[in-house]
């Protein structure tokens, strides 16, 4: 039987989700066959879908839930679990960068 698995998550990085960080989750999220969704007060959107991801408009700070349904449901919410707590690898020049640019 597939199993569903929740896990809380804070947005770290600076910028917050923007369409880098959107196109990583959507391209981590397509190697696996669950099912699955980010939550942000209520709203639930899929992520595998970027234009879906932009629409949480998730800041710095922002609690989402991630939620994966399917056989590898657990692998799932790990692998994204980990970009959200690595900020997903955005550093302070980066990010110095995309604001002056």
């Amino acid at each position: 039987m597939p199993q569903t698995i929740e896990r809380a998550v804070t947005v770290v990085n600076p910028m917050g989700i923007h369409m880098r960080p959107a196109d990583m989750l959507v391209r981590a999220a397509g190697r696996f066959q669950a099912r699955i969704e980010i939550v942000k007060d209520g709203q639930v959107v899929d992520c595998k879908s970027i234009t879906s991801i932009l629409t949480l408009g998730a800041r710095q700070g922002t609690e989402l839930q991630l939620r994966a349904m399917g056989d590898d449901a657990a692998e799932a919410v790990e692998a994204l679990a980990e970009m959200f707590s690595n900020g997903f690898d955005e550093t302070d020049s980066e990010v110095a960068s995309e604001q002056t640019g």
